[in-house]
């Protein structure tokens, strides 16, 4: 039994080592390994395990045209289990998997493939184009541009929206497809801008998705669901720029109320603090000489007015401008910092210890002692000391990327 185990565990591969994800230009990137980028996760397509059973030097090839999208899926491997040798154990069926779970009819054939890429300088970007800049990027300057699509009123775009979509399963954790047919969904998709002679090619670069939501009594309130940028194009400031040209894409509209997110991830975090707070120590409410006196209706006033900043983050953004310009060897000063971030994070308790004060007239006595346990005043302290802690530590890589 054990051997059997043993021998069985040669076929087993991690997705995310195996899977190679490229955008693809031309036919020397095809064969290009350097292009090759890999997934966070595949769990939403292998399973929790992320693991792969069936297979020895397994390679998943799912490569996309850089502006069509064009979808190549194949694999290869040096040896598949034979079931007839091991009990019948047989192998995961892993492009099933994938073109299940992506939606997608792939093309098979590399040179089928490399057929398609002459298409790819017909390719011109649907929506209005409402943002352009400039990165500097393996050495030359290129160009990047911001589309929107109001709602998803062309086929073309339904197309595209379908396989573009495609590579949240590897990036995104708890990824869905969204309801297309629901006009409140907003898209801007991104692309860098590459000439080239007389043509022009737009390399797809990511996505963002925003939902239109009711506010009382008459506005809407947006709520950023999705924001996607692919590997080969991060960490070079596209989302900071991406994100402050939406702001100012609803900023003067009356309508609007503010911005929200769904579930962030932790990345999407550092990046909204960036930018809301770059927004924000340029207000004068927010200016270190008056910033100390504590948080003000002033700041939630000015920040919704320059950006439709939601006045739960407002007050984030407060307490890291405030932590910046607090003098960090001024005992008082920083004293005077924890005790009111700590107030704030405080508050869940608070109302946890006001219920049990209305509970004390309807419980019995065991039941009141379980309650008053959950509220044990050491174990509020520590948790306290815990998520300041943790807040600091967020709020101090925000601060060292607003003075780089």
């Amino acid at each position: 039994m054990n051997s059997l185990k043993s021998d069985l565990e040669q076929f087993i591969c991690v997705g995310n080592d195996v899977v190679e994800l490229k955008l693809v230009k031309s036919e020397d990137d095809f064969f290009n390994n350097k292009k090759v980028f890999r997934p966070e996760m595949t769990h939403q397509l292998f399973g929790q395990t992320e693991n792969i059973f069936g297979y020895k030097d397994l390679r998943i090839q799912l490569y996309y045209s850089s502006t069509r999208l064009a979808v190549y899926l194949n694999h290869n491997y040096s040896e598949k289990i034979n079931p007839n040798q091991y009990e019948g154990v047989k192998a995961d069926n892993v492009i099933k998997a994938i073109v299940d779970t992506l939606e997608i009819q792939p093309i098979t054939s590399k040179d089928e493939f490399i057929k398609e890429l002459a298409k790819e300088s017909t390719f011109k970007p649907s929506g209005n184009l409402i943002h352009s800049y400039s990165r500097e990027r393996e050495g030359s300057t290129s160009q990047f541009q911001v589309y929107k699509h109001d709602r998803m009123s062309l086929d073309s775009f339904r197309e595209y929206h379908s396989r573009m979509q495609t590579f949240l399963w590897f990036f995104i954790d708890g990824a869905s497809y969204i309801d297309t047919d629901d006009d409140q969904w907003l898209y801007y998709t991104f692309f860098e801008k590459q000439v080239e002679g007389s043509s022009t090619r737009y390399n797809f670069v990511g996505y963002m998705t925003l939902y239109r939501y009711y506010a009382y009594p008459d506005k809407i309130r947006l709520r950023i669901s999705q924001l996607l940028i692919l590997p080969p194009y991060q960490k070079q400031g596209h989302g900071a720029e991406i994100l402050q040209a939406i702001y100012r894409d609803f900023v003067s509209d009356i309508n609007v109320l503010d911005f929200t997110v769904e579930d962030p991830s932790d990345n999407f975090v550092r990046l909204r603090d960036y930018v809301d707070c770059k927004v924000c120590m340029n207000l004068p409410s927010f200016q270190a000489d008056v910033i100390h006196k504590g948080f003000t209706h002033t700041m939630e006033n000015e920040a919704l007015e320059k950006s439709k900043i939601h006045k739960k983050q407002v007050r984030r953004v407060y307490e890291i401008l405030r932590l910046r310009a607090t003098d960090m060897s001024d005992a008082e000063a920083v004293k005077a910092y924890r005790i009111e971030v700590k107030q704030r994070l405080n508050i869940p308790f608070q109302k946890q210890k006001n219920e049990l004060e209305k509970l004390k007239k309807v419980l019995k006595p065991e039941e009141l002692a379980a309650a008053m346990q959950a509220v044990d005043t050491n174990e509020r302290f520590k948790m306290l000391e815990k998520w300041y802690q943790e807040h600091i530590d967020a709020y101090m890589r925000v601060i060292g990327k607003l003075s780089s």
